[in-house]
């Protein structure tokens, strides 16, 4: 008879990233893109260079764009599961980038990881915005969390959540 699956809430924790994270940063970063690495008949040392040069560019990008930004690798159960950027602006909190491994997905962690932020965005009544990919299972939670959709981009859709009145105890 199979195992119940586990069903305890995984522990989500944060530490800064380092350059001692890179590989896994880029792993991470691979994850994103591996539908479209499985369409092209690539070997794997092309992939690899792609990815490579591609979370490069991406790194290179978002250090110009948000030099500020903090930058935290996921750890659930105390193993690096994924990637949580940061910004904090006097006119908003900027979730640069938030990715899961693939097997952290739908397992709560980006919810745990996000309310933090929207409870600090309250606290400190700024609005927390995001850019989604616009086909992202991800858009559900961000739905449900109160995000709104203020622009579409194209490819990306841009989303806000405006601040909220923080909660009182009653």
């Amino acid at each position: 008879m199979p195992s119940a699956p586990d069903v305890r809430s995984p522990a989500v924790t944060l530490r800064r990233a380092t350059d001692d994270d890179r590989e896994l940063l880029r792993a991470v970063y691979r994850s994103t893109r591996e539908p479209e690495l499985a369409m092209v008949p690539w070997d794997e040392a092309t992939k690899a260079a792609f990815v490579a040069q591609q979370f490069e560019a991406q790194d290179r990008a978002w250090s110009r764009q948000r030099p500020e930004a903090v930058r935290d690798v996921v750890l659930v159960d105390g193993v690096p599961a994924g990637r949580l950027y940061v910004d904090r602006t006097v006119d908003e909190i900027r979730v640069v980038d938030i990715t899961l491994l693939p097997e952290h997905r739908g397992r709560g962690v980006g919810e745990a990881l996000l309310e933090p932020v929207l409870a600090e965005g309250d606290r400190d009544g700024l609005p927390v915005t995001i850019h989604v990919e616009r086909h992202n299972p991800a858009l559900r939670l961000y739905a449900r969390l109160g995000f709104e959709v203020v622009d579409d981009l194209g490819v990306y859709l841009f989303l806000r959540r405006p601040a909220r009145q923080p909660k009182t105890a009653s």
